[in-house]
């Protein structure tokens, strides 16, 4: 692990925290390549988020994403699609899965969890040695390669990263199967980007579809990204991305982000 003195490198349960120039690609590229790992990405695209953001996230990703490792990109979509034109790296592999629209209901989160769990039990956890799922809103910008991967991977929010730890927006309700006390709580993790081995993936996807059923039980709600964060207050992270990973582009570009990984582009 490289020194970087401007900001948090590593946390206070000793898991890294990656920024460019903290880590050293190409020793990371000679021990996984001799791994001859399989990495896989799962994107869900419904509505208009299909025709604004899929193909810019796969032309990106097909660029960016774990260049020179094998790679398998899980698309779930609501209705039939073609893949973009682009160049086919031999080592990348396409699914496309259909998702019926009437799974979606009202609760986009609540439905992409859950099939995320399903696919994930039913053959995702056969086929790849670590898994991220993304929002289809990112355009990746430069290399997203070996160094973010560990056994679980959260993303810090671009945002809340640099606010106080007392203004992050926990779910502060005791009620809800999401709360967090003041006073607690390490970081604010966005919901963009969750990573790691499967079987951790899934472990994530059951904890909050057990705290989303438990809270409607009790006539509660809370948001996706309360629900990751008291996941992830539970269940440290091994390995976390720094804002650099999900940048917003419309922020003002901090000197901290040195080089940004990937773009966040708002949703309509």
């Amino acid at each position: 692990m490289r020194m970087r003195v401007d900001v948090i490198t590593t946390t206070d349960w000793l898991a890294p925290v990656i920024w460019e120039g903290t880590f050293d690609r190409e020793a990371l590229g000679k021990y996984y390549r001799k791994q001859n790992i399989t990495v896989g990405l799962v994107v869900f695209a419904v509505g208009s988020l299909t025709d604004q953001y899929l193909d810019p996230f796969l032309r990106s990703a097909s660029k960016f994403f774990m260049p020179g490792y094998k790679v398998i990109f899980y698309v779930m979509v609501d209705r039939f699609l073609q893949l973009p034109e682009m160049d086919y790296d031999p080592r990348h592999s396409f699914q496309i899965h259909l998702i019926g629209e009437e799974r979606w209901w009202n609760n986009y989160d609540l439905m992409r969890m859950k099939l995320l769990g399903e696919h994930i039990q039913d053959h995702i956890r056969h086929e790849v040695d670590f898994l991220f799922s993304m929002s289809a809103n990112l355009v990746f910008q430069s290399e997203f390669g070996v160094e973010t991967l560990s056994m679980s991977v959260a993303q810090l929010h671009a945002w809340w990263y640099f606010r106080k730890t007392g203004d992050l927006p926990y779910e502060r309700r005791p009620m809800s199967a999401a709360y967090i006390p003041f006073g607690l709580g390490d970081f604010y993790y966005a919901g963009t980007i969750v990573g790691g081995m499967p079987l951790r993936v899934l472990d994530l996807t059951q904890e909050y579809m057990k705290g989303v059923v438990l809270d409607a039980e009790n006539g509660l709600n809370s948001t996706y990204e309360k629900y990751l964060n008291k996941y992830f207050f539970l269940n440290k992270p091994t390995k976390l991305l720094s804002p650099e990973y999900s940048w917003d582009p419309t922020f003002h570009t901090l000197r901290q982000v040195r080089s940004m990984k990937i773009a966040q582009y708002p949703i309509d």
